[in-house]
């Protein structure tokens, strides 16, 4: 493709300058990549009612260590 072959052309019917406009607009925030939402941070709250994994608490004695202070 040439530096001065266009884009996209019209093929029938004359645009105004305001809806040649509103196509470019439109297919240049339609080529913009979408940014992928981040992952909303889980509160403390939240996470304590969650049960405690194996890996967090070890071993046969692990029922009895948490409940033994910090």
């Amino acid at each position: 493709m040439s530096v001065e072959e266009p884009l996209f052309r019209v093929v029938r019917g004359v645009p105004t300058a305001e809806e040649l406009a509103a196509l470019v607009g439109a297919m240049v925030v339609r080529s913009r990549p979408v940014p992928t939402p981040a992952a909303a941070p889980v509160s403390a709250w939240a996470r304590s009612g969650r049960p405690v994994g194996a890996a967090l608490l070890p071993g046969s004695g692990a029922w009895r260590a948490s409940g033994l202070p910090r």
